[in-house]
């Protein structure tokens, strides 16, 4: 899909439609830059309000998109993006209500000091202005990125892409009708999605209008984004991700938590990809860690000492080490070392997350401070790198580049800062 986003040139007689809405957006980030906490939470209980109201509504529009993505072979995996339930919709409503209940980021101090002069100099966060996002068949990330932008004072545009489309279409309407009720202009909010794959190329084209862009989605897609823009971009990251079972790990913590980590929604990316089992304790982890897996219906992709260990899988191939796979699958290899996993973990990994699983103090310490990833663990479970898991309310995305922001995103990864200056006529000698 990320390879397909840019084969097309903009058709000319959408140009002016499509900057009208680029236009409309950046005059709506101004009286948002400046709305007041209570304004921005009003429109935003307004959301959460019509998201519960018209949960019927938005169930239809996406069994549409769903019975689309079906017909047209989508993995397992991406249908399970894409589909939304009430418990889901609930859920993306309760989100936008604990973004209502984090403290307004807008206008708060980073650092400020009284130089000898006199002079007071101040940096606050402001916002960016118009934040563009490009993702695919992920609903929910309609409604998370708009909250957020929303409540950190900016206006977004949005590219959800063909997979999602009715019920991106459906999340929109609701969304800029509920925050034009609260007097926040709709056009904070806006999709560019009835531009096709164009609308895409022509986001990544629109230095001037949007300030800042965030792709979502497969690792093709932010690559290509990342490759082709001419807005800077946040980079989120594919998760190929790791756990370490070292030698002193406890049977119990290592079959719970690779289990969580790999079973419980295997289809995002803090999902495990990757088990490493010191050789000191492959023959006591592998055997439950690993029927735990079966169980559940995973393949297990191991290499050949973890395959003497535990037949019930198939080989893995140099390829399947680096794969983001979004399903029932993992890969499985033994290690003689610490220093030998940490070697696997820098050629593998997409600096995602990594955790460890050990009763060694030092191992562990010595893991979080080697290991290179947005977020480093020590006994639990990788799903936990998530916005909401971190009281973000929702997130942006997991930023796995090391300039602006690392980590999961929320409200003050959503904003940019200003030096305020105040003198009383100093002059500069």
């Amino acid at each position: 899909m990320a390879t397909t986003v840019l084969e097309s040139a903009p058709a000319p007689t959408d140009t002016a439609a499509f900057t009208r809405k680029l236009d409309a957006a950046k005059t709506a980030s101004r009286p948002l830059a400046t709305a007041t906490t209570a304004q921005k939470n009003a429109a935003l209980e307004a959301v959460a309000r019509s998201l519960l109201e018209n949960t019927s509504r938005i169930l239809q529009a996406n069994a549409e998109d769903l019975a689309r993505g079906r017909d047209n072979d989508l993995s397992e995996g991406l249908i399970d993006r894409l589909t939304l339930t009430d418990a889901r919709v609930a859920s993306l409503a309760r989100a936008v209500r604990e973004i209502v209940a984090l403290p307004d980021p807008v206008g708060t101090s980073v650092r400020g000091s009284r130089l000898p002069n006199g002079i007071f100099v101040q940096e606050v966060r402001v916002p960016f202005g118009v934040v563009g996002a490009i993702y695919e068949a992920r609903p929910n990330v309609t409604v998370d990125i708009a909250a957020l932008a929303l409540k950190s004072g900016n206006a977004v545009v949005l590219r959800g892409g063909r997979a999602a489309e009715s019920s991106n279409r459906v999340l929109v309407e609701l969304i800029q009708d509920a925050i034009a009720s609260a007097g926040i202009p709709a056009d904070a909010v806006q999709t560019v999605d009835e531009f096709g794959r164009e609308g895409g190329t022509r986001l990544m084209q629109a230095r001037g209008y949007v300030d800042v862009l965030i792709p979502r989605g497969s690792a093709e897609l932010i690559r290509a984004v990342v490759e082709s823009s001419r807005v800077p971009v946040i980079e989120t990251g594919a998760g190929v991700v790791h756990i370490v079972l070292d030698e002193s790990a406890k049977e119990e913590w290592a079959v719970d938590i690779v289990r969580n980590a790999k079973v419980q929604r295997p289809s995002v990316c803090n999902s495990v990809e990757t088990v490493l089992v010191h050789s000191a304790a492959a023959q006591r982890l592998l055997p439950p860690v690993l029927s735990a897996l079966r169980a559940e219906g995973v393949t297990v992709h191991a290499d050949e000492r973890a395959r003497r260990i535990f037949p019930d899988s198939v080989p893995a191939t140099e390829e399947d080490w680096s794969i983001e796979h979004m399903s029932l699958d993992v890969c499985v290899g033994v290690v003689d070392s610490l220093d030998d996993a940490l070697a696997h973990i820098r050629r593998h990994s997409t600096h995602h997350t990594e955790s460890i699983i050990t009763d060694d103090f030092g191992n562990a310490e010595r893991f979080l401070a080697e290991v290179d990833s947005a977020v480093v663990m020590v006994n639990t479970s990788t799903r936990f790198t998530d916005g909401g898991e971190f009281g973000f309310g929702a997130e942006v995305g997991i930023s796995t580049q090391k300039l602006h922001a690392r980590g999961p995103m929320g409200l003050p990864e959503l904003t940019s800062t200003k030096w305020l200056v105040r003198g009383m006529g100093q002059i500069r000698s």
